[in-house]
């Protein structure tokens, strides 16, 4: 056999192997993506164990490899089947869908009871791999029932109430709606029966116009209901006083402020004070409302709170104050504490037991401590010129915590001392007061239903 006769027979060998590694390429290039066997996924945000009014369900389908060709959701009951989304998929184009569904059962004429979700989800593989599950569900209309365990509520404007009430099924989202502002409401054990506490701060401003409370409660299904608690609105007035902002205050305390915000730097005396009295202000109540965001679930005070020893007042909660400086008004604020002054760098002393959720300095605060009190009750002590805690210690009632002094926008030695609930600062007196506390909180958690 020649070499030309033995290369002709091999010719065959040659070609089609390379024939074949060249369709499996091009087959690759163009439909590669389609060869392969991983199922479509999908993914709840949150729980879904009950449908009831206006439910929403927030589901993720995803397939990664060949994408999405359709997904399907139907709601079964009774051997009965309820279309509630159907969707189909360009090729390979979608590889995760977000669905978002308002399930109206009454529409679909579903009942209360059991049900099944049915899932399903088909990728673009060649295969054409699918997923397919039924979820059970519990379909419930009816909201669910508050039983609240006080029906008298004596409170006064910028104070504090506390309501217990129960409920009759697992609720979701439960507390008090004061106006439009939320309070959360927290878990409790009375008479041995699950109950909820809530703390809520009366607006100073309740005096002059009505003040709409309400209690408020969403079950697993997303059906809400309300209950009103029923009040009586004491009498409280506010003090008004002028302010003259002398130059030798602005020449002691606003460099101090210039130093520490570079913002501030060659701005005159008038303007930085009108800043810190104004954004700052507010910048340092944004942060105290964030500290005060998250409370221990549980019940942390005793007994009436301490009031600072041997100390006069110097203002109350609730002073409105107008700044005057050479005969104009430059500013305004709302005294949200009581100042309490004693000898100099006297000792300061924890109200009431807790968790110190702030020790540092604070703005306008100066030198400041909050105190996490339980159930979203805090107290807060500024001006300090020490501060012996650190956040996170937990503080017994009467400990040394600091030393009053006249840090941040203080014009002599003494203690701001604040307190809040439901993230807004009430007036301290009342818990100074152990007849307040007895008659409005204590009182009320004694209920034999």
């Amino acid at each position: 056999m020649t070499f030309t006769q033995s290369k002709k027979n091999l010719t065959p060998y040659i070609i089609v192997p390379a024939v074949l590694v060249v369709i499996a390429l091009a087959a690759w290039l163009f439909l590669g993506h389609r060869f392969e066997f991983g199922k479509p996924i999908f993914t709840f945000d949150g729980e879904l164990r009950t449908i009831g009014w206006q439910s929403t369900v927030n589901l993720t389908f995803s397939d990664p490899q060949s994408g999405l060709s359709k997904t399907e959701l139907v709601l079964i009951q009774d051997g009965r089947t309820y279309p509630l989304s159907a969707l189909t998929y360009p090729s390979g184009k979608v590889k995760t869908q977000k669905i978002r569904m308002v399930l109206d059962p009454a529409k679909i004429k579903v009942h209360e009871g059991p049900a099944t979700l049915h899932i399903s989800a088909t990728d673009c593989a060649l295969f054409s791999n699918s997923i397919s599950v039924d979820k059970p569900v519990m379909i419930d209309f009816g909201p669910p029932q508050i039983f609240p365990l006080n029906t008298q509520n004596h409170i006064n404007p910028g104070g504090t109430c506390v309501v217990a009430y129960r409920v009759s099924e697992p609720v979701t989202m439960t507390g008090i709606l004061v106006d439009s502002s939320f309070c959360k409401a927290y878990p409790i054990s009375l008479s041995g029966k699950p109950a909820f506490i809530a703390y809520f701060p009366v607006p100073m401003e309740a005096g002059n116009r009505p003040v709409n409370i309400r209690i408020v409660a969403r079950d697993q299904g997303g059906n809400e209901s309300s209950s009103t608690v029923p009040y009586l609105l004491l009498n409280k007035t506010f003090r008004s006083d002028k302010m003259m902002l002398s130059e030798s205050f602005l020449q002691r305390k606003m460099p101090e402020f210039q130093a520490a915000n570079p913002q501030l730097r060659g701005k005159t005396l008038l303007d930085t004070f009108i800043y810190v009295n104004t954004q700052m202000r507010a910048e340092n109540f944004k942060t105290i409302q964030g500290l005060s965001a998250k409370s221990e679930p549980r019940q942390l005070w005793n007994d009436t709170f301490l009031r600072m020893k041997n100390a006069s007042p110097m203002a109350l909660f609730g002073d409105r104050r107008t700044y005057i400086y050479g005969g104009q008004q430059v500013g305004e604020s709302i005294h949200e504490g009581v100042d309490l002054a004693s000898t100099t760098q006297a000792p300061i002393e924890a109200a009431n037991n807790g968790i110190v959720v702030f020790a540092g300095p604070l703005g306008i605060y100066g030198n400041t401590v909050m105190i996490d009190h339980g159930f979203g009750l805090f107290t807060l002590y500024a001006h300090l010129s020490t501060i012996s805690v650190k956040s996170a210690q937990t503080v017994s009632m009467g400990s040394v915590i600091g030393s009053s002094g006249l840090s941040g926008l203080a014009g002599g030695d003494h203690l701001h001392f604040g307190m809040m609930v439901g993230g807004q600062f009430v007036n301290p007196q009342e818990w100074w007061d152990p007849h307040w506390i007895k008659d409005n909180v204590l009182r009320k958690m004694e209920v034999g239903i």
